[in-house]
């Protein structure tokens, strides 16, 4: 059971991430005529794949996502590096695993009630 509790728990933080994710892109088209701004994104993957490589027991709750401005995008001449395309591109993609974390954790749940169910 508690490997059960465990792929929940990485589940539920995949999905808070991705949720800041969103927030983060939604900040990021909202600023996207900004003099200045430059663009965020949210560090997850990086942080929970490097805890899981320390071989440790993993705190879900250590593991804080951050938002961090990447720079590597090109900034147009008002100093702002938003692109409408590429926000897009990323809320696509953001959706798309906001949709797969969700049908895991379905998955998860109807195995724990198939479980249940057993007689």
């Amino acid at each position: 059971m508690a490997n059960e509790t465990n792929m929940i728990n990485y589940i539920e933080a995949g999905l808070k991430a991705e949720s800041l994710r969103q927030k983060a892109i939604a900040n990021n088209v909202a600023n996207m005529n900004t003099p200045g701004y430059r663009r965020t994104d949210l560090r997850f993957e990086e942080l929970l794949a490097k805890a899981i490589k320390s071989n440790g027991r993993i705190d879900l709750s250590k593991i804080k996502p951050e938002f961090y401005q990447p720079k590597t995008t090109p900034v147009k001449a008002n100093g702002n590096d938003v692109s409408l395309d590429s926000e897009v591109g990323a809320m696509v993609k953001n959706s798309l695993r906001h949709q797969a974390f969700m049908m895991l954790l379905k998955k998860k749940y109807s195995q724990f009630n198939a479980a249940i169910r057993v007689r």
